[in-house]
């Protein structure tokens, strides 16, 4: 199993201005088993196995956080986005993106949602889009814990910003080929501890005092939520509807601009 850690880095509000008093939008979470979209005034409208369709056979354009196959990103999106969009006017999408080796993802998912015509294309750090769904405070540390299906990210947001982060590739996904959920437990277990090891500040244990948010699949598994507030030694709480907690998050971002000119700290 390999856990990467990314160092903090300051990370200063980006605020793109937007034409227009109010726009329409697209929220969009690219996840390597499922695809899910929310369109603003209609909600989720997506929640579907993210593959595509060249020739004969499906295919995964997206493995394990990562966008392997980006022309075939964007015929995705526009087999199940392109009929659902005004044919006039330009939306706001903003995608969901892991945190480690986020920039790689942010850069082939821009490209790939062009095919929607947009305004403008944004990002935002998965941990955060789920920390605003849950309505979590952020005037103190926060620990998420997503556990996606081919992915898990441990993260600690200070303020709304990352200031550490650590991932492995292994996820819900895996379980149903053999991998005992105890590994997936494990696996948090152990990147939070090596969170802890190595913040000199203290944060990491004020989050964990405060309890780990729990989001995705893996928040639905009673096998993987029980164990984890024994091993990491502090409550656990799932948010609502974890599964989809991260497109529900983006969504705020574009609520925030129809009520607002900009959009606050999009990276």
């Amino acid at each position: 199993m390999t856990v990467t850690r990314r160092p903090p880095r300051a990370a200063g509000p980006y605020v793109p201005r937007l034409p227009g008093r109010r726009c329409s939008g697209v929220a969009l979470d690219l996840g390597s088993a499922r695809t899910r979209a929310w369109i603003a005034g209609r909600g989720i409208v997506l929640d579907v196995p993210t593959v595509t369709f060249p020739g004969s056979g499906a295919m995964h354009p997206i493995q394990r956080g990562t966008i392997v196959d980006t022309p075939g990103t964007a015929r995705m999106l526009d087999r199940l986005l392109g009929n659902r969009l005004p044919r006039f006017g330009r939306p706001l999408v903003v995608i969901t993106a892991p945190v480690l080796d986020g920039l790689a993802f942010r850069t082939a998912a821009r490209t790939a949602a062009e095919v929607l015509r947009p305004r403008a294309v944004l990002t935002v750090p998965g941990a955060r889009a789920v920390a605003l769904a849950a309505g979590a405070d952020d005037t103190r540390p926060l620990l998420v814990v997503d556990i996606g299906a081919h992915l898990t990210e441990a993260v600690l947001l200070v303020g709304g910003a990352v200031t550490d982060a650590r991932r492995t590739a292994l996820g819900t996904g895996d379980l149903a080929d053999g991998t005992p959920p105890g590994h997936v437990t494990d696996a948090v277990v152990d990147m939070v501890t090596a969170m802890l090891r190595q913040d000199r500040t203290a944060r990491t244990r004020a989050a964990l005092r405060r309890g780990v948010l729990l989001s995705g699949g893996g928040a639905l598994r009673p096998d993987i939520t029980h164990a984890l507030p024994d091993r990491l030694g502090c409550p656990v709480r799932p948010v609502p509807s974890p599964h989809t907690a991260a497109v529900r998050g983006a969504a705020c971002l574009i609520a925030s601009a129809q009520r607002h000119p900009s959009i606050d700290d999009a990276v």
